[in-house]
């Protein structure tokens, strides 16, 4: 069973944003902060952001008129290390500027023991420092710094769960809503497991809380948060799982999109489908990454399904819904990865036909198994590999893309176009990006739109 932090503990927590809230007073402090990595670190964000304005702050873009910056960073790839590091060293001339400024890093970098041996030494301008199982205790941290202590790390903490912490969010219909935290899975690739503890699920009762109040404040699409969703309820000891936590979710009353990453292919099932089908709230989209297409690499991968699970897989959801949206994840150049390897990759793809895929140049990640794993082919090798695979995609979604010419869809509209002739972009069910045009189109509706073109990244309709 997850460990729930206690309503003691909590509360101690809330009497440290009063007490910084007191020192704030009058002041009009500003708090700056950015976010790398996925959505989990932006919904965590979100957190610290509904904490500092509690305790007085008021947000900035602007991290030149900051009086608190916060960088929430990502371990899972070095290119995002690199350039948390690189903005960290940008501010030194910041901080020599305005000493007063507090420079706080948090997340799943800050989780790392290298790291913060790093901070200590290189980054002297950095005064808070907190990993991913202190975030709930962040204020009573802060009250640290503000009292004068020169520098605080905390990497400590348990597997835990904190409810009730403030929140501010981002502008717009769209919103965050975790239904777990950690990962069991251990991907030799992966550093999560790591960062983040183990698997532990919220309960369903504030998980649906959480889910009504997004409704009632107008939020249209909510995506439910997970590094594996659909583990969701097994350390719970309920007769709850994910499948079932979909269908409970879906009847809570409201005009609005359910969505959920990631799914893990070993533990999506037919229940899962069955519940996506049955769910008129469920987006019909599915974001189920299968890293490579041979059977070997994913026995190197520790992925546990093979070629063949995934095809029978993706079958079953396109029976059950024709018009599902799919995406998925692929690793090129893992290590062993050979030209065969590589090829039967390139064939899932051909035979799956994605909307959409992401893909990465496998990153070696320290204290990961595969760091360990020996190369066997050439950065040359493996950029052709690379570059070849998004030739082939591209040509599946120029082709899945100008299907959709004339047909009408229901969209949501979530923001602004850069051109003038499509002014407002929106997002189909199956989370296609679209550029819309009309009369009366309003940021947040769902609206009737015909297709009147297509491109490779984007649909361009016509409000009905």
């Amino acid at each position: 069973m997850p460990v729930t932090v206690s309503d003691e503990q909590l509360q101690s927590q809330f009497t440290y944003i009063d007490a910084i809230a007191s020192m704030v007073g009058g002041k009009q402090l500003r708090a700056y902060t950015h976010t790398f990595g996925c959505q989990q670190n932006e919904a965590d964000t979100e957190r610290i952001r509904g904490m500092l304005r509690q305790m007085g702050y008021e947000m900035t873009n602007d991290v030149n008129e900051a009086d608190f910056i916060l960088f929430n960073t990502c371990a899972v790839r070095e290119h995002a290390e690199d350039r948390a590091f690189g903005n960290i060293g940008s501010l030194t001339h910041l901080k020599k500027r305005r000493p007063e400024v507090i420079i706080a890093l948090c997340g799943c970098m800050a989780q790392q023991e290298k790291n913060v041996e790093k901070i200590k030494k290189s980054y002297p301008q950095v005064s808070l420092l907190f990993g991913t199982h202190a975030l709930w205790r962040f204020p009573s941290l802060l009250y640290r710094v503000l009292s004068g202590e020169k520098r605080v790390f905390d990497i400590g903490g348990e597997d835990d769960i904190a409810e009730g912490l403030p929140v501010l969010r981002a502008a717009g219909p769209k919103a965050w809503l975790s239904i777990m935290y950690g990962c069991n899975n251990f991907c030799t690739y992966c550093i999560v497991p790591y960062v983040r503890g183990r698997e532990r699920s919220r309960r369903p009762e504030e998980i649906e809380k959480e889910l009504r109040e997004l409704v009632e404040a107008g939020y249209k699409e909510i995506t439910l948060l997970g590094q594996n969703v659909n583990s969701y309820g097994k350390d719970l000891g309920l007769d709850l799982d994910f499948a079932g936590l979909l269908r409970r979710l879906n009847a809570v009353p409201g005009d609005f999109w359910l969505r959920f990453m990631t799914s893990h292919p070993k533990d999506a099932s037919p229940r899962l489908f069955d519940a996506m089908a049955a769910c008129d709230k469920v987006a019909k989209q599915l974001h189920l990454p299968f890293q490579s297409g041979s059977d070997e690499i994913l026995r190197r991968m520790n992925r546990r399904y093979t070629a063949a699970d995934y095809r029978a897989l993706i079958a079953d959801a396109r029976a059950k819904m024709p018009d599902i949206t799919l995406s998925s994840d692929i690793i090129v150049g893992f290590p062993g990865e050979t030209e065969a390897d590589f090829e039967q990759t390139l064939k899932l793809v051909h035979d799956v036909q994605f909307d959409l895929l992401f893909t990465f140049l496998y990153s070696p990640r320290t204290g990961t198994p595969a760091a360990s794993y020996e190369e066997n082919a050439t950065p040359q090798e493996k950029q052709n590999r690379f570059e070849r695979l998004l030739k082939a995609q591209d040509e599946i979604v120029a082709r899945r893309q100008a299907a959709y010419q004339g047909k009408t869809l229901r969209l949501l509209i979530d923001g602004t176009a850069k051109g003038p002739d499509y002014p407002f972009t929106a997002r189909t069910e199956g989370n296609l990006l679209v550029c819309v045009r009309g009369e009366g189109i309003t940021i947040g509706s769902f609206i009737q739109a015909t297709i009147e073109k297509t491109s490779l990244r984007c649909l361009f309709a016509q409000k009905k």
